[in-house]
């Protein structure tokens, strides 16, 4: 591995799990919808400038249709889900239960496209879930604690993710990935942005709240977004997927820091368990025998 993604992969992550942040600053402020609809809208203008400098906007006609649906199930959806379910959760517990979104791209997988599961896989997937209970157990064990709801929100957007790629891998496999993020934040724009105007809020939003929604569309989305292109053009889409499992500590990190969000131990061997889960569910980790179902 170069100098330069030695670099870019901690900061893609940085920079994705301090997304969290933005929207448990900007969220409330905004609503998640109108939230949501002016960070695609930031980014999807980011993305199709540099799409045509690249000339490749024509292969975002040729893909449309699907291309829309992609940015449904993997924009839309998921962004308004987060967006939601932060209003209640810490932005540190959301990021690592996103982490899970590679658990449940396993599994749309084997129900989907007819993959095998290795006995490692399964493992890894029952262990994973065993993390999401212990992630959330100070809370759930809370006299009259509401987290349930937002934190099947985010499993529910991390299930979208993973239906979309496999979707992706299905039918757009051969889409160079700048056309499908660009498409993907395009369509949630053209979906979110009327959907927006029924949710405005009472009061103008502050400063802050702004200013979180500005830097989360040109920084944690279009700009992330490149950098985690140059990745996959440097390292591969397989060693690129990695900064995954490095998110969840910069997003428990940025919370704590500027949130004063608690981490306890129980939240910390629960985020152990996920990331292990997830390790054994994508093969990053493997036992030799190779059972299949």
């Amino acid at each position: 591995m170069t100098t330069r993604p030695l670099i870019e992969l901690p900061l893609l992550a940085a920079i994705w799990g301090a997304s969290f942040l933005f929207m448990k600053v900007g969220g409330p402020e905004f609503g998640p919808v109108l939230f949501m609809a002016i960070r695609t809208l930031i980014a999807s203008l980011l993305l199709v400038v540099l799409l045509i400098l690249k000339k490749q906007l024509t292969f975002l006609l040729d893909h449309k249709k699907d291309i829309f649906i992609v940015g449904l199930m993997n924009t839309a959806i998921p962004f308004v889900l987060f967006g939601w379910a932060t209003l209640t959760l810490t932005a540190g517990s959301t990021s690592v239960l996103n982490a899970t979104t590679p658990m449940f791209g396993a599994i749309v997988a084997v129900i989907w496209l007819k993959d095998k599961l290795n006995t490692s896989a399964i493992m890894g997937l029952i262990i994973g879930f065993i993390g999401v209970y212990f992630l959330m157990f100070d809370k759930l064990n809370t006299p009259n604690s509401n987290v349930i709801l937002p934190m099947l929100a985010v499993m529910l957007a991390s299930l979208f993710y993973g239906v979309s790629a496999n979707y992706t891998k299905k039918y757009l496999s051969n889409v160079k990935p700048l056309v499908l993020a660009a498409g993907s934040q395009l369509a949630a724009t053209i979906v979110l942005l009327p959907l927006s105007m029924m949710f405005l809020p009472k009061k103008f939003p502050s400063i802050e709240a702004i200013n979180s929604v500005v830097v989360l569309g040109i920084v944690c989305t279009g700009f992330a977004y490149i950098i985690f292109f140059r990745l996959i053009s440097a390292l591969g889409p397989t060693k690129a997927i990695s900064v995954t499992y490095l998110i969840p500590a910069f997003g428990l990190f940025w919370g704590a820091v500027f949130l004063n969000e608690m981490i306890t131990s129980t939240m910390l061997f629960g985020c152990g368990l996920i990331l292990f889960g997830v390790a054994l569910t994508t093969g990053l980790i493997s036992f030799k025998k190779k059972i299949t179902i």
